[in-house]
């Protein structure tokens, strides 16, 4: 009981102190691309895991982020294992609250190439929107993507890792195929002046068709009997400008939607036994992108997760 008690007093003074992780469009969670992944030469077959986890994100405007998460894997064979993420995500801020299933993520993912110093994995996957980013308030006014639950489009995913028992070196890119339905434009918002005034803080989205990510993770791992930690960095560069259409129908690129945004990532975790244990990740963004039509960008993340395997 001693030690629940040191662990919990530390998980809440660590996620004070520290601020963002990851937040981009949902990949750098997938398959050979997630975070304190463990090593394990000895283990033929991977057990089946469930993951349970609580995410809270503030943007850097007002709303604040809550994702509930049902994440699921399963092993197919001796090399495959398939996940599967389910979340559910409500948001609270100045011009509405929000809350619905957000967006299914799917991923195989392979093991290439195993010796007893490291092995490489390769993930493919996607993720398939939930509805399309056009959430409204009250009034009926067309909501920005910081409220929406969705990205609302159909995304490709791949990715390659290489993992030893102290390193994690893992690569990947998100690929959108499509514009979504979300209509947000300054022009379109009814309110009186101090509402329109605020909501010119938002980067416009109508008809918001994401630009690629590409990301890279470094991340160094230390493990013990029972408590675990790693550190890391996590740069994500959007390659291609997000586009948008304007009140007219014109397509619109604005100008410092792309390039790079990057984190500091921290994850500590506990075993409870070989069955069961919990990891809280923390981080903080050091470098931002100028604008963020998606509405992706986070100042504060924290996300604790219980596991399960079978």
């Amino acid at each position: 009981m001693k030690k629940l008690l040191l662990l919990a007093f530390y998980m809440v003074s660590t996620s004070i102190a520290f601020s963002q992780g990851c937040s981009d469009a949902g990949f750098c969670t997938m398959g050979a691309m997630k975070p304190d992944q463990p090593y394990n030469k000895n283990q033929l077959v991977r057990l089946r895991s469930m993951d349970l986890s609580f995410y809270r994100g503030t943007t850097t405007l007002t709303p604040i982020v809550y994702v509930a998460t049902a994440d699921l894997n399963f092993s197919i064979g001796r090399k495959t294992t398939f996940q599967v993420k389910l979340p559910y995500q409500f948001i609270r801020g100045e011009l509405a609250n929000t809350a619905s299933v957000s967006d299914i993520s799917i991923c195989f993912t392979r093991n290439i190439y195993s010796s007893d110093k490291f092995e490489v994995n390769l993930s493919v996957g996607g993720k398939l929107p939930s509805n399309n980013s056009n959430k409204k308030d009250e009034e009926g006014n067309a909501l920005p993507m910081y409220y929406q639950t969705s990205l609302g489009s159909y995304d490709f995913i791949t990715g390659i890792s290489l993992k030893s028992r102290q390193w994690l070196f893992a690569t990947g890119i998100q690929h959108p195929f499509n514009k979504n339905g979300n209509q947000f434009l300054w022009s379109s918002w009814n309110g009186d002046q101090d509402e329109k005034d605020h909501v010119k803080t938002y980067a416009q989205s109508n008809h918001l068709k994401r630009g690629t990510d590409v990301m890279f993770r470094v991340e160094r791992n230390f493990r013990f009997s029972q408590f675990n930690y790693s550190i890391g960095l996590l740069p994500i560069y959007r390659i291609t400008n997000d586009q948008i259409e304007d009140q007219n129908g014109n397509t619109v690129k604005p100008v410092g939607a792309k390039g790079l945004a990057m984190s500091g990532i921290a994850t500590m975790g506990y075993n409870f036994n070989v069955k069961s244990g919990i990891r809280l990740l923390v981080g903080h963004k050091f470098v931002q992108r100028d604008k963020n039509p998606d509405g992706l960008t986070r100042e504060l993340v924290s996300s604790l997760t219980y596991t399960y395997r079978f």
